[in-house]
Parts: structure tokens; sequence; C-alpha cells
């Protein structure tokens, strides 16, 4: 008997995309409307939570659907990822509002261009990164709390010559601890390797 989408089992699967698969499948589809069978990146409004507790947010998000993909958001359970709308401030070029009820967000530095693999010269989107801080700014501790905020170009290649539908004012957030070092958030070698899910043969089967 097949097994139906709350039964699926995916034994050694680490959710463990590339910046440009982030950008170039996850987060053009979302601003285009388009939906996978299986959310694997819940939306949610970050900001109306501490980052220690995000990780129950996208558990309790999952638990409506399909709680056995709940660990297909995040890889190793370290890093958690979120589409967040953009408020109007924001969308119109102002400054977002990134506090919390005990802290804040505050940006490292300039936004950083993250280009495609195969043409370098082709802009697929910007990559924010931001550090959370106990308090109120301008004062406050630094944590060890970091988020990268991936968002797409504000105006779409001239080469799309295929009318667009209408664009949701989103970006994709990646939270995670920076204590946590990157060869903790590697899956293991062997036959639970590390696989993106967008690189899957089987990719046909989430769009």
């Amino acid at each position: 008997m097949e097994k139906n989408g709350s039964e699926l089992d995916l034994p050694g699967f680490r959710f463990h995309p590339t910046e440009e698969e982030l950008l170039e499948f996850y987060l053009r589809r979302a601003t285009a409307g388009k939906k996978l069978n299986f959310d694997i990146i819940g939306t949610l409004n970050l900001y109306l939570y501490d980052p220690w507790d995000l990780p129950d947010m996208l558990l309790s998000y999952s638990c409506g659907l399909v709680i056995g993909f709940a660990a297909l958001a995040k890889m190793g359970e370290r890093e958690w990822y979120f589409f967040v709308p953009r408020d109007r401030r924001q969308a119109n070029g102002g400054r977002p509002n990134r506090t919390t009820e005990r802290g804040f967000w505050k940006a490292t530095g300039s936004d950083r261009p993250i280009r495609s693999a195969a043409n370098p010269r082709r802009l697929i989107g910007l990559k924010k990164t931001l550090v959370f801080y106990l308090g109120r700014a301008p004062h406050g501790n630094k944590t060890d709390w970091v988020m990268n905020e991936y968002r797409l170009p504000d105006v779409l290649p001239t080469s799309l010559s295929v009318p667009q539908p209408p664009k949701e004012d989103i970006v994709l957030c990646k939270i995670y601890r920076k204590a946590t070092s990157q060869k903790e958030l590697e899956p293991e070698s062997g036959n639970g390797g590390k696989q993106s899910l967008a690189g899957m043969h089987s990719i046909g089967d989430l769009v």
C-alpha cells in the first residue's frame, strides 16, 4: 500500500539548500505564489518572537499540516528557515522594524550580492546578515544568534519575456546559532550523505 504524505519516511535526509537554490527555487516560487505539495518552509513574522522561540514555532506550524515533515524545514536541528513578509515601510525603502519582545536584530554590514554559479554576471539575489542583541537599540548585549535574510533583486532580468504573476513581497530568512560549527551542520557521509532537496530527482513530487 502506498504511503500518503503524512506517512512518508526519509531516513538520512538533510535539508541543506545552497544560496542559489534558496533564491532561485524556494523564494522565487514563493513570491510568484507557487506552492509546493509540502510546506517545506513555513511563513512567519519572526519579529514577533525571540530567536530561541522560533524552533518551537516551527513545530507548532507543522502540527497542523504534516508533523513528520517538521525536520525538513531545518537542518540537523541547528538551522531554521522561514518566509517572512516585508512590512510596508521596508517595501517602500524605509527601515524595517526588527525589534522583538526582548531584543532586536542588527545588520552587520551592507547587503552581499548573490550571483548565479553558471553565469556570475547574473544577479539572482541579495543577502543581509544580522545579529540578535538583547535589550533595546542603540544599546544591547550581543548574542550568538545570527540571521541571513535573502531577497530577490528589485528588478527582474529583462530576458524574462513571459509575464510574471503578482509578486508577494516576502524574504527568506535562515536562523542559526553562531556557536554551532559548520562541521556540525554538515550531514555525515555515507548512505545518508548530503543532498539538497532542490537537486533531488524526485523534486517533481514536491511541485
